[in-house]
C-alpha cells in the first residue's frame, strides 16, 4: 500500500465524505495548469495560428482558448486530444492529460479523486449533503454556492466541472459496486430549494435503480446509529487493497493502516444493517417527492 496512515492534508468542506474542500488550489497544481498553457501556446504559435483559428478548429471559444493557455482553466480531456491532433503535438500535450485532470480537484482531495477513479467497489456513508457521485448539477451548484467565504465564479465553473467528471464512475466496465448509506436529515434539506431537492430526489431515484449501485436511508427515528462518529468513504481497489477517506472540521485523511480500515468496514456494515433496505430506501425518496 502505497498511501500513508492517517495522512492529513487540507481542509473540507462539509464531511460528507466528498473532497470539498474551501482553500484556493495548491500551487503545484496551478503550476501544472500554467505548464501545459505554456506547452499549448507554443505548439499553437509554431501552427502558426491565432486563438480564433485554433478555437474554430477544436469548438472552443477564443476566451475558453486564453484561459487554458494562462493555466486559468482546467483543459478538458477531449480538447486535449483534439488540440495534440490539430497541432501535431505528437503525443506531448495527451502525456499531460492526466496530471491536468488530477489538478481540477482541491490539492487534499487529488489522492482520493485517483483512488475513487480505481476503486472496484465504492462504500460511502453522507450526513451533510448528497454524496458528490450522486449530486445532479444544479444541486452542487447550489452547495458551492453556500460556501464561506464566497467561492469567484471561475472557481464554482472548475468545481462543477470536477465532480460531473467523478461521475464517469458509472459509465466504467466492469461496473464498480457502489454503495451509499444518506442520512434522512441529507434528504429533507432543501439545499438550493424544493425545486433543486425534487431534481436531486429524482436523481437517486434513477441512479438508485442501476443494479451495481445501492443507495439506503439511515431513518432519524433509529434509536441506534453505528454512524454517530460522522462520514466517511471506503474504496476498495483491485487486489483486496482498502483505504478510507475521513472528513470532519475543516480536515481531510486518508487511511491505509489495516486494521483502522477494517474497523471502519465493520462499522459500515452496520450502518447498512440499521439503515432501510435500497428497496424500502427508494420507496421512501419516492414518498418524499409527493411531498414536495
Amino acid at each position: 500500500m502505497s498511501e500513508p496512515t492517517g495522512l492529513v492534508d487540507e481542509a473540507s468542506e462539509s464531511g460528507d465524505g466528498e473532497g470539498e474542500g474551501r482553500q484556493p488550489e495548491s500551487d503545484a497544481g496551478s503550476g501544472v495548469l500554467r505548464v501545459f498553457g505554456r506547452q499549448l501556446k507554443r505548439f499553437r504559435v509554431r501552427a502558426g495560428l491565432e486563438r480564433a483559428e485554433f478555437g474554430s478548429l477544436t469548438g472552443y471559444s477564443v476566451s475558453t482558448i486564453a484561459a487554458y493557455e494562462q493555466g486559468r482553466r482546467v483543459a478538458p480531456p477531449r480538447f486535449i486530444d483534439r488540440a495534440d491532433e490539430v497541432l501535431d503535438a505528437g503525443g506531448v500535450l495527451q502525456e499531460m492529460k492526466e496530471e491536468v485532470a488530477r489538478a481540477q480537484y482541491p490539492a487534499f482531495f487529488r489522492d482520493a479523486a485517483r483512488l475513487e477513479g480505481e476503486a472496484v467497489e465504492l462504500w460511502v456513508y453522507a450526513t451533510q449533503a448528497v454524496p458528490g457521485l450522486l449530486q445532479t448539477e444544479e444541486y452542487m451548484r447550489a452547495v458551492f454556492g453556500m460556501w464561506r467565504p464566497l467561492l469567484d465564479e471561475e472557481t464554482v465553473e472548475q468545481r462543477v466541472a470536477a465532480r460531473l467528471a467523478r461521475q464517469h464512475v458509472f459509465e466504467r466496465r466492469p461496473a464498480p459496486l457502489l454503495s451509499f448509506v444518506i442520512d434522512e436529515a441529507v434528504v429533507r434539506r432543501p439545499l438550493g430549494g424544493w425545486s433543486v431537492m425534487r431534481g436531486q430526489l429524482e436523481q437517486l431515484m434513477l441512479v438508485g435503480a442501476f443494479r451495481n449501485v445501492e443507495i439506503q436511508i439511515m431513518p432519524l427515528d433509529r434509536e441506534d446509529n453505528a454512524g454517530v462518529d460522522g462520514p466517511f468513504t471506503l474504496l476498495y481497489r483491485a487486489g483486496g487493497d482498502q483505504v478510507a477517506y475521513l472528513e470532519a472540521q475543516g480536515r481531510s485523511t486518508m487511511v491505509s493502516e489495516r486494521r483502522e480500515v477494517q474497523g471502519i468496514a465493520s462499522r459500515y456494515g452496520i450502518i447498512r444493517a440499521q439503515a432501510l433496505t435500497p428497496r424500502e430506501s427508494l420507496a421512501f425518496v419516492e414518498k418524499l417527492l409527493g411531498e414536495v
